[in-house]
């Protein structure tokens, strides 16, 4: 018989005490699969979808707050700025390019995002089908939208006031869809981009301006200007010198607030962070107990088959293999637990993401990362320490006595 199929007979000899190894190993590990998984696609998520942002200019209030609503979209704004006030930022020199955000709609809960032609670049966006918008109404759509509300190019939808319930539908004005954006593995995914001027649209501000014979003259087109809004800007430097002179220059005089996206999102992933350290200590606690439980096994069990070890030792065995049969039986219960608990933890996490309602924090329990094999290693050292005792006793056990004994 193998040395494999002799340590798990072993093994199964006292299924409880197995099952009750295998679970907390697999409980530990589970928890600390999940905390991997949730952090790293986090820290993914904030890493791609600012890339290119070096700064956001919006209403004062939280700068975190302003950060998540207009680059993650999953906060609401802090307020809206005057549109003439944000055109003067737009055109400093500081600045290389600016993006301007209109939001405050949804469809079905997917946020509608008003913005220009610049967005595209920054996030160097491509449609899979169809076109970019252009006119008012025309709506380019995120490839998860596509999938998940079931549109495609040439439908036609109504948005709604809000930015997560369909509370006040706007029947007046239909959205067309004119393209679909081609996957970008970003928050991209999960929106509906069109014109500012759509936005406005909905809410009244340019309502009457496509009436035939509504007044177009310049001071009327001016005074019109002044009640328009945008929600906020993404900025990106010209130079490395407006990362200390343009931030300051725009919270001290202006009535706007500038917020980095990489200071938040650290400050963010910090906040985050106190929590996952917490439950990693937790679930290494779990994984110690669940090391000693498995030497605490593996040793009564070598004292109650050390009449059986000894004859084994009669019939040919070396020391050796004695030694390897026990630390096999430890690593078979650590590598059994560990494998269930990675598996577990990615279940978890899935079940997770079926019930998370915001796209852009979705979480995927079918993605896979390098951090699992340190888990995976990480069991097998637990099952090879907890089983070296009981083997290096194994290793010295004097046959004889033993013989004698029984």
């Amino acid at each position: 018989m193998s040395p494999f199929k002799i340590s798990w007979k072993n093994i199964w000899s006292k299924p409880l005490n197995a099952a009750l190894n295998i679970l907390l190993i697999a409980f530990g590990t589970g928890i600390l699969t999940v905390l991997l998984l949730a952090s790293t696609q986090i820290e993914d998520k904030l890493a791609k979808n600012s890339k290119d942002i070096d700064l956001v200019v919006g209403a004062k209030g939280s700068p975190l707050q302003l950060i998540l609503s207009s680059i993650y979209y999953i906060d609401f704004p802090t307020g809206n700025i005057p549109m003439n006030e944000a055109k003067k930022l737009m055109r400093n020199p500081f600045v290389k390019r600016a993006v301007p955000l209109a939001l405050g709609d949804n469809y079905n809960g997917v946020r509608i995002v008003g913005t220009d032609s610049n967005y595209i670049s920054l996030y160097n966006l491509k449609t899979q089908s169809g076109k970019f918008w252009k006119a008012d109404l025309e709506a380019t759509i995120g490839a998860n939208v596509a999938k998940e509300q079931n549109l495609k190019v040439g439908d036609t939808f109504f948005g709604g006031h809000g930015l997560t319930e369909m509370k006040d539908e706007h029947k007046d004005h239909a959205y067309k869809v004119v393209g679909i954006l081609a996957p970008q593995q970003n928050v991209t995914d999960n929106l509906i981009l069109t014109a500012i001027g759509s936005v406005w649209k909905m809410h009244g501000d340019e309502g009457e301006s496509h009436v035939e014979g509504h007044d177009h003259s310049a001071e009327a087109a001016h005074g019109h200007d002044e009640d328009r809004e945008y929600t906020s800007l993404l900025i990106q430097y010209r130079s490395p010198m407006a990362v200390a002179m343009f931030p300051q220059m725009v919270n001290q005089t202006t009535n706007m607030q500038a917020a980095s996206p990489a200071q938040e999102s650290t400050r963010l992933f910090s906040l985050i962070g106190v929590g996952v350290d917490t439950l990693q200590w937790f679930a290494v606690l779990i994984m110690l107990i669940a090391a000693i439980s498995v030497f605490v096994n593996l040793y009564n069990s070598l004292k109650e088959r050390s009449y059986d070890l000894a004859i084994m030792r009669t019939l040919g065995a070396s020391k050796g293999k004695l030694f390897s049969l026990i630390i096999l039986e430890g690593l078979i219960l650590t590598l059994v637990g560990t494998i269930i608990g990675i598996a577990l933890g990615h279940g978890i996490l899935q079940l997770i993401s079926n019930y998370q309602e915001s796209g852009q924090a979705k979480m995927n329990g079918l993605i896979f990362i390098k951090e699992e094999f340190y888990l995976l290693a990480a069991g097998l050292v637990i099952g090879i320490v907890a089983a070296v005792i009981p083997a290096i006793q194994a290793y010295r056990s004097n046959i004889s006595k033993i013989l004698a004994k029984n």
